[in-house]
């Protein structure tokens, strides 16, 4: 299956009549899709690996085209990192929440946790990778990157 193929999950903005401007829709699921290939790039070869040429060519796009739906490589590296982190709460947390408090959610979050590492052997933890790769790198990345984490942190001290 192809990039553009892979199903989009969209925020659908709405015009005054409630009907969704077609040309905005269209953006919003190219986007996703650049932002799908970006993750799947970035979890192979890494967040400062990440290029709009690589990106593009992957997307059969122009690199101008890339270009346009993120103004820099570092606004398209942290909507990489906002992906991951929606997909690792969508995995991992948010199904712990059907857990009581305490040491029930607690090993449900790791187990969910777990189960996403074992799929993520091969290409590697976005998370991980990326602590590596910016650690000694203060900027919006690296800020995007240790929010992230803080946010999951918190969300475990919070279930017990």
């Amino acid at each position: 299956m192809s990039v553009s193929e892979l199903p989009v999950k969209t925020a659908r903005p709405k015009s005054m009549s409630g009907a969704v401007p077609k040309s905005q829709h269209k953006g919003q699921q190219t986007k996703a899709a650049i932002v799908d290939a970006a993750l799947g790039l970035a979890t192979q070869i890494g967040l400062e690996g990440l290029s709009i040429g690589a990106l593009a060519e992957v997307m059969r796009m122009s690199k101008s085209g890339v270009f346009a739906h993120f103004g820099s490589r570092e606004e398209l590296q942290i909507s990489v990192i906002r992906e991951y982190h929606a997909r690792f709460e969508e995995e991992v947390f948010f199904p712990a929440l059907q857990q009581a408090r305490g040491l029930p959610r607690l090993r449900a979050m790791f187990h969910n946790w777990m189960i996403r590492t074992s799929v993520e052997i091969d290409s590697g933890c976005l998370y991980i990778s990326g602590a590596v790769e910016f650690d000694d790198r203060p900027g919006p990345v690296r800020d995007a990157l240790a929010g992230s984490v803080r946010t999951w942190l918190a969300a475990m001290y919070r279930a017990v």
